[in-house]
């Protein structure tokens, strides 16, 4: 009888001994998440395909101490908790596309009517050919492809003032942009060239790396948000990936497109790529996790071929044919996941020149710029994924390129009609 009793108390304790462990346990991997969401909160980090991989694993955690008793429980618990892990996650994540959507009503509820006004005083006289415009993150910096020369200057207050001329390119520069977190320029010419250009102070660049990166024309460049990979393409027929390793190199190659390549851009996710060719063709193209490769899963064919293509936010994304008078949007069916078109947007009527001027989305002003034709057309989205032309400026000449700055608040171009860099300003009516 006495046996018994010790025997029972002795399983109590085991029982209590293990349900304190599991407690624990679980408290551990609520700690996990809490530090994988919470310390480290950035949308883009965590939604981020290469920062998603470099997560541990529960098989890398000893979450508690094990005896074997305890291991063999362990090893039983761990679908649910795999389970538990999976359900935070998708939950904070829901969460967060929550809160950002909370974030860009509250915008849109607060945006007025605009117009961007010139600042005729601060036009700067070019003749040579200005096919690219970038600016730096904070808009103090302007850098311009002036035929085979990138052009610098310090930006205040609405002027240029010219600090240094870069002449590395043997051919037209087609596309700049500068790397926010390192401060670099990378930019990509003619001849299939791309150039990394460095500068420890913002007032001299260097060219740090040359990268014979496609045998054709550089049409586009671009940089995901952790500015670990940037994606180029070409006339080549291809679109390019490229990771930092000492220095940039081609991770993998896409070669579905059957022409030209032009604009490229990349969703809010970070997980999803879509291009537009000349071979009437927009490939959708997305990170697969488990090979760690980028795998075309979509193709739209399209009656009139564009140079310009936008993803608005992970589920929308705009396209510009080069002829007519419409705009056409794309939306993610919720059931198959393929985007199809759904709308048209009224633009002016034109016929498209072949110039690059890339479409380019503005989140903090849910702003649309789109050219076309000799007209540049400012598209304001409105709540529900709604589309209002705000304002459209009318150049003398379709060859025409420029740039926004990354708040918005300052709109660059150069067009052939003026043979000048004209500087405009936002201002709400």
């Amino acid at each position: 009888m006495i046996r018994d009793q010790v025997l029972d108390n002795q399983i109590e304790w085991h029982m209590n001994e293990i349900e304190k462990h599991l407690d624990q346990c679980f408290d551990n991997i609520n700690n996990f998440i809490d530090q994988v969401f919470f310390i480290d909160s950035s949308i883009s980090k965590s939604s981020n395909p290469k920062f998603e991989l470099t997560l541990p694993k529960i098989h890398q955690f000893q979450l508690i101490h094990q005896s074997d008793f305890q291991s063999r429980i362990l090893q039983q618990l761990k679908p649910l908790i795999n389970s538990k892990i999976k359900d935070e996650c998708q939950f904070q994540q829901q969460q967060q596309q929550h809160q950002q959507s909370l974030i860009i009503q509250q915008q849109q509820s607060n945006l007025k009517p605009f117009t961007y006004q010139i600042i005729k005083e601060h036009s700067i006289k070019q003749s040579e050919f200005c096919l690219a415009i970038a600016f730096n993150k904070d808009s103090s910096i302007v850098a311009t492809g002036c035929n085979e020369q990138i052009k610098i200057y310090e930006f205040k207050q609405g002027m240029l003032k010219l600090i240094q001329v870069l002449n590395q390119h043997n051919q037209y520069v087609n596309t700049l942009n500068f790397m926010k977190k390192s401060n670099q320029i990378i930019s990509g010419d003619q001849s299939g060239s791309i150039l990394i250009w460095s500068s420890n102070n913002n007032t001299q660049w260097n060219c740090s790396q040359t990268i014979k990166g496609h045998i054709n024309w550089v049409n586009c460049l671009i940089l995901n948000y952790n500015e670990d990979i940037f994606i180029s393409s070409s006339q080549d027929k291809t679109i390019k990936f490229w990771i930092k390793q000492n220095e940039w190199i081609c991770q993998q190659t896409i070669t579905d497109h059957t022409s030209y390549v032009y604009q490229i851009s990349l969703n809010e996710q970070q997980n999803k790529l879509i291009s537009c060719g000349a071979d009437k063709k927009i490939l959708v193209i997305e990170y697969s996790e488990q090979s760690q490769k980028w795998i075309v899963i979509q193709k739209i064919n399209v009656e009139c071929y564009g140079i310009r293509i936008c993803f608005i936010n992970n589920n929308l994304f705009t396209f510009q044919p080069i002829q007519g008078n419409l705009m056409h949007v794309y939306e993610m069916n919720s059931v198959s996941k393929q985007f199809l078109k759904t709308k048209d947007i009224d633009v002016n009527q034109g016929q498209e020149g072949y110039t690059l001027f890339p479409q380019q989305f503005i989140k903090q002003k849910q702003l649309l710029v789109n050219k076309h034709d000799k007209y540049v057309n400012f598209i304001r989205i409105t709540q529900k994924d709604q589309f209002k032309l705000e304002q459209s400026i009318q150049f003398g000449h379709n060859l025409l390129f420029g740039q926004l700055s990354d708040d918005g608040q300052y709109f660059i171009t150069w067009d052939r009609s003026n043979n000048e860099i004209q500087i405009r300003t936002y201002i709400e009516q």
